[in-house]
């Protein structure tokens, strides 16, 4: 993107606010999100610093922020996208009002995939961070539902001649690796959660998704909704090619990590081409004695 010019608006930042403040008010299912805060707390486990100064960027429930307070460390500053008990500011992630270094911990959890302008959020993470302060990312990634948007694009292409986007699109994993040196990190790694979720059909599928507040907030999305028969048409799809003998069908969920340190001079620095002090062809030589 050209200096100056803003992110295409690609999801209705209103609506989003809507349906996960009316899905944190009803009880939305924390699964999802509790799987990841198990996998935040093995993550931090690891890591032997302090972290004073944490922010939870837009996690929409306090889970991440309880694993921060529970390693140890002092609870984060919570930013949320809409008002709730635990929030300490309202803000949107491409938009944040902190200064520079503010932080020594940055982590988020189910926000990012919702955001325009990743590279840009990722920047503004970066810069939020002090030197050789951590950020810590989860949320859905490319193969994520991938059942469900091949049943409803097949539906609808059969009966109205073309599909809408009806699923929001998820970043592929091999890019992220790029953003993340793009963004000014150090020691960028990306990791991969998948597994598979079982449900008695369809509907069922995308209730639950309701519940979450998590329905397409695209917006290029459809104004019309599905028309009955697509939709029945779609679960008649998913049950054929995505079902189990027992008759339950599958959904493909991929939660993808993302980690990336502020720069500092005392972190590892790969060495500088030419530099190595074997030559290749000694140290592929046979030792005295092996056979």
């Amino acid at each position: 993107m050209e200096h100056g010019q803003s992110a295409p608006a690609i999801f209705d930042r209103a609506l989003l606010r809507r349906r996960l403040a009316r899905a944190a008010s009803r009880g939305a299912p924390d699964f999802l999100l509790a799987r990841a805060a198990d996998d935040l707390a093995d993550r931090l486990r690891g890591i032997k610093r302090p972290f004073p100064r944490s922010l939870d960027l837009c996690t929409p429930a306090a889970h991440f922020a309880q694993i921060v307070a529970a390693s140890g460390r002092p609870a984060p500053l919570r930013a949320g996208r809409f008002q709730e008990p635990s929030v300490d500011l309202v803000a949107e992630e491409e938009t944040l009002p902190f200064a520079a270094e503010a932080f020594d911990l940055i982590v988020s959890g189910f926000a990012l995939q919702w955001v325009d302008d990743l590279p840009g959020a990722l920047a503004q993470a970066r810069r939020m961070l002090a030197p050789d302060g951590l950020f810590l990312a989860c949320f859905p990634g490319g193969a994520s539902l991938i059942e469900l948007r091949a049943a409803l694009a097949q539906a609808e292409d059969e009966i109205c001649g073309g599909a809408s986007p009806r699923v929001s699109p998820f970043v592929d994993l091999r890019d992220l690796g790029g953003l993340l040196q793009r963004a000014g990190f150090a020691l960028p790694v990306t990791d991969v959660d998948s597994f598979t979720l079982r449900y008695d059909s369809m509907f069922a599928l995308c209730a639950e998704l309701r519940a979450m507040g998590a329905a397409n907030v695209l917006t290029q999305r459809s104004r019309k909704p599905l028309r009955r028969a697509v939709l029945l048409r779609a679960a008649e799809i998913y049950a054929t090619r995505f079902s189990d003998a027992d008759g339950r069908v599958r959904a493909t969920m991929e939660l993808v990590w993302l980690s990336g340190w502020a720069p500092h001079e005392s972190q590892q620095k790969p060495l500088e081409p030419g530099s190595a002090q074997m030559r290749l062809a000694d140290a592929l030589k046979p030792k005295e004695g092996s056979s």
